[in-house]
Parts: C-alpha cells; sequence; structure tokens
C-alpha cells in the first residue's frame, strides 16, 4: 500500500520552522506549568513549541499549551501510532519522533499532520525518503558530529531538509543553521527545566528572546 504524504508546500509548520529556524523542546512534569510557558514563548517571539512525550501527563500538558492560539504546538518523542492518536487529540500541529517508524509516519498522513521522524544514518535517510519523509530530524545530532555531519549527510541527499537536535546550545546553534539543507535546529536551552521548574517565566521569555535575536543575526547567542 502506497503511504499517502501531506502536501509540504502546504504546512504552515514548515512555514513556522523556516520563519523562525528554532524548535523548543520541552519537557513538562506539571501541567500547571504548560499555559504560563507557552505565553512566554510567544512573547518571546518564538510560537513554536516540541512537547515530549517522555512525562505521565505530556498529553495534558500539551492540550494546554495548544489552547494558546498564537503557539503552534506539536508532539516529541512520539514512537507508536497510538500516540499519534492521542497527540493530534490534543491539539499537535505536528509529531516528532527519535528514530523513524513508517506506521508512524503513515498515520500522520492519514490525519495531514506533519511527521518529523529521526534519522542518524544515510540508510535511514534512504527509507525516510521512500516513505514521503522530506524533513526530518537529524538525532543525535551532536553525537554524530555536528555540523560536518550535516554536511556529510546532505550532500547525497538533497531533497532532504533536517532539522538537528540533540546536544545543539546556543553558542553552536549557528553553525547548524549556517547550512542551507537545516530547515531549524531543536534544543532546550531557552526553555531550562529549573526556570521552568520554579516558576521563572520571565526567564524563559527572556532567553527566548536572545534566541530569536541571535538567529535573526542582532544578538549575541549566550545567555
Amino acid at each position: 500500500m502506497t503511504t499517502p504524504t501531506p502536501d509540504l508546500r502546504r504546512s504552515p509548520v514548515l512555514d513556522h520552522l523556516a520563519t523562525h529556524r528554532l524548535l523548543p523542546v520541552v519537557v513538562l512534569d506539571d501541567p500547571d506549568s504548560a499555559s504560563p510557558l507557552a505565553a512566554a514563548l510567544v512573547a518571546g517571539g518564538l510560537p513554536l513549541a516540541e512537547v515530549t512525550f517522555r512525562t505521565p501527563r505530556a498529553v495534558e500538558s500539551l492540550r494546554l499549551m495548544a489552547v494558546n492560539t498564537e503557539l503552534c504546538v506539536g508532539a516529541g518523542t512520539v514512537l507508536t501510532v497510538d500516540q499519534v492518536d492521542a497527540a493530534v487529540g490534543a491539539g499537535a500541529r505536528f509529531v516528532v519522533s527519535p528514530g523513524l517508524n513508517e506506521s508512524v509516519v503513515r498515520r500522520c498522513a492519514e490525519l495531514d499532520v506533519l511527521a518529523i521522524p529521526g534519522v542518524a544514518t544515510a540508510t535511514e535517510i534512504t527509507a525516510a525518503l521512500a516513505a514521503g519523509v522530506r524533513v526530518a530530524k537529524l538525532f543525535p545530532a551532536a553525537q554524530l558530529g555536528g555540523p560536518p555531519a550535516v554536511h556529510a549527510l546532505a550532500g547525497p541527499f538533497p531533497q532532504m531538509r533536517f532539522v538537528p537536535t540533540g546536544g545543539i546550545s546556543a553558542e553552536t546553534a549557528q553553525a547548524y543553521l549556517s547550512h542551507p539543507a537545516v530547515l531549524a535546529v531543536g534544543g532546550s536551552w531557552m526553555v531550562p527545566a529549573d526556570a521552568v521548574a520554579r516558576g521563572n517565566f520571565a526567564r524563559v521569555a527572556e532567553l527566548t528572546r536572545r534566541a530569536v535575536a541571535a538567529v535573526q543575526g542582532r544578538g549575541r547567542t549566550h545567555g
């Protein structure tokens, strides 16, 4: 059976990624933090978030963040079709996975939701392309070799765009973003766990503003 694929030219998620170049990766243990975190990201000029399915109440957190209509929110660490259904039911507009699961990609296509599966090798990129994927998460990016790994893998696969994630910091983000095959980078430096746990959302908003300014060439990358 042929895997259906969304028309990527119509995806507002890709527009967001191409515009902002940053994807905050959020791990929330307490859903009470979801709404103020969403507001802090929007206030900082970055209306995107990937809520990872690593915590017991991730679906609830995603649902609360998705209430903010200014935020484009997706689900991360999605490993199964059931998780796709739960994420989309909670308001996820895209789905990110650490690896390539063709069943997950197929279900996302059926629901007309962008799937961004993880790849780490040329073999996995080949399989992703065969599944209709044109935007993949390069993971774990730093451990794979960083920007040189992006350059090496992008050469044979000019039709693939990458969202490197894993071990990326404020100091290293720009080196990835300078490569034309990189659509955006994922990371958590603008949403540090300690600030979220303490309810210091003003700090999150400030770090987000700095990250956005750095990507736009208006500021320094350290915070």
